[in-house]
């Protein structure tokens, strides 16, 4: 059997769920696993997101500015 080299080596997530599924799950256990994984990358989202908000010095009055601006993008 050929062993091949993988031109882009997998980063240490795409390894750990590698080792995670390489066994048989059920549909119930894929499914909290997805949904950890959606609420991990909503939460990091979120946490950048307040971040920046801080950064910027924003406030409530831009939030409002924000949601009535119309950006048109080409």
């Amino acid at each position: 059997m050929e062993t091949q080299t993988l031109k882009t080596p997998l980063n240490n997530i795409q390894l750990e769920l590698l080792k995670l599924f390489s066994r048989d799950l059920s549909e119930k256990d894929l499914l909290a696993i997805k949904r950890l994984l959606v609420k991990s990358l909503a939460e990091k989202a979120t946490r950048l997101a307040d971040e920046k908000w801080e950064e910027k010095g924003w406030t409530n009055e831009n939030m409002k500015r924000f949601v009535n601006t119309h950006i048109r993008i080409k």
